[in-house]
């Protein structure tokens, strides 16, 4: 039921994350859309400023044309230029296209009756050219004005002269003509001239434009993105990781009682036979009970140690007593003690000791329980006639120890864990090899403790070689 509460949970969050990383890119998106549509409006309103600005200044260059006055007659003069003054007020509050289109109607109403002769038909026919010089400098204060701040190209086109004129020819003709990709204004849309010039804009680096206006937003959005994502990641490792710790404690709990239940039964057996008053007792029955008795003890003092010397190692509090030893002295030392063990299961310990300076600077009783350890894991995952090889050589500034056997081996999957404090390699039932899970992970920070190293080489049936390198002289 839990672990399907855990499923569940975990199914719910990945579907939230995705929905929230599909919303915040829906977001993204119409930002950019609206980010767009902002640009096309701003660069419509400022070309059509610029239109209606040219418009201005043609309309009072023909005010001040003095056709307008048909000859010198000067009530005729009179006339126009009342006119003139009339229509000037009217165009100094044009503000809008409205107003442009208002003040236009006022003007040909006036100037219905001069307009002939003011123009002739072929004037009004013919396409007049568009001054280039100030339709750039209008465009520039234009875009400059409203911080359009990106590169933009132009032409202007008159469809009855075929006629293009670009301001850089490093663009295709092409592109300013394509509706899609450019701008496409008409000039002087209010003229009477029936072959008007267009206005042609292109934007190069239109996107990217728009795209750098929204990216800010784009870098927070994918930050915070990120930042669930590694959070998620993060919660599911740890709990699967203190999921692995709670099942690591019950099988070290489990293993601890298996090995304490052992000894305790050794002497409470003995204890029930020593005070049976049926069984008859001699001196030699009395030793040997009390020898049982007290190697049992060792036995559980032995254990007690090994998970409190665990304890100290959790806490930091691992305090190395160094003074100068002999290695080799200490591994006869170790392998006499074991040598029965194996000599049970018809095996041999194989001594190779090549180093010539056996001399070291350690802690004399912890470098003792690292090669009690090895020897002790050698025979215990060798089941039959172990072969165990341990020899020393020479290393750059220390001593190499290596202890190989011919046992099970480890496969590279638990190589990896193999050192993790309360690991121990999964073989179905967890009695077949006795043990806390404790003893590699002890050798390994003792050794670091000493300014050495561990090195493994395993081959599942083949066998294990352990290397332990330790520096003559560490500080």
């Amino acid at each position: 039921m839990k672990q399907r509460m855990i499923i569940f949970a975990i199914v719910m969050l990945t579907i939230a994350l995705t929905g929230l990383m599909i919303i915040q890119g829906y977001w993204i998106y119409n930002a950019y859309r609206i980010k767009h549509a902002n640009f096309v409006r701003t660069v419509n309103e400022a070309t059509h400023s610029v239109i209606l600005t040219m418009e201005k200044m043609e309309i009072m260059q023909r005010m001040q044309q003095p056709e307008l006055t048909g000859g010198n007659s000067a009530t005729a003069t009179a006339a126009v230029d009342s006119i003139n003054q009339v229509l000037l007020r009217e165009m100094q509050r044009i503000a809008t296209r409205k107003d442009l289109e208002i003040f236009f109607n006022k003007f040909f109403m006036a100037r219905e009756l001069m307009e002939d002769r003011m123009f002739s038909l072929d004037e009004r026919l013919n396409p007049k050219k568009t001054d280039i010089i100030l339709l750039d400098s209008l465009l520039k204060d234009e875009f400059a004005q409203r911080k359009l701040n990106t590169e933009w190209q132009y032409g202007v086109y008159n469809p009855s002269r075929e006629e293009l004129i670009i301001r850089d020819e490093s663009y295709p003709s092409e592109t300013l003509m394509d509706p899609n990709l450019s701008f496409h204004f008409e000039l002087y849309p209010d003229d009477q001239n029936v072959h008007p010039d267009f206005l042609l804009l292109y934007f190069p680096f239109e996107r990217q434009y728009i795209l750098g206006q929204v990216w800010p937003m784009v870098i927070i959005s994918i930050i915070f993105v990120i930042i669930i994502i590694l959070s998620f990641i993060y919660t599911l490792i740890m709990y699967f990781r203190q999921g692995k710790l709670s099942e690591l404690k019950t099988d070290f709990i489990n293993n601890m009682t298996h090995e304490f239940k052992t000894p305790v039964s050794t002497i409470s057996l003995a204890c029930e036979a020593l005070n049976d008053k049926d069984i008859k007792k001699s001196d030699e029955l009395y030793q040997a009970y009390i020898n049982i008795i007290n190697e049992e003890n060792k036995r559980l003092g032995l254990m007690a140690e090994r998970i409190l010397q665990s304890a100290a190692l959790e806490k930091g509090d691992l305090v190395l007593h160094k003074e100068m030893i002999d290695l080799h002295e200490v591994l006869n030392e170790v392998i006499r003690n074991i040598g029965i063990q194996i000599e049970i299961k018809d095996g041999q310990i194989i001594k190779d000791f090549q180093a010539v300076n056996s001399m070291v600077e350690a802690d004399r009783m912890h470098l003792v329980n690292v090669i009690q350890n090895l020897l002790d894991n050698a025979n215990k995952y060798t089941p039959v006639r172990p072969q165990i090889v341990v020899s020393t050589r020479d290393a750059a500034g220390g001593l190499a120890i290596c202890i190989q056997d011919n046992g099970i081996g480890i496969s590279k999957a638990d190589q990896k864990k193999i050192f993790d404090k309360l690991y121990r390699v999964p073989e179905g039932n967890i009695h077949n090899f006795k043990g806390f899970g404790l003893g590699l992970s002890y050798v390994k920070t003792v050794v670091e403790s000493h300014g050495g190293s561990v090195k493994l080489e395993s081959e599942l049936k083949k066998g294990t070689k352990m290397e332990v390198f330790i520096p003559r002289n560490n500080k």
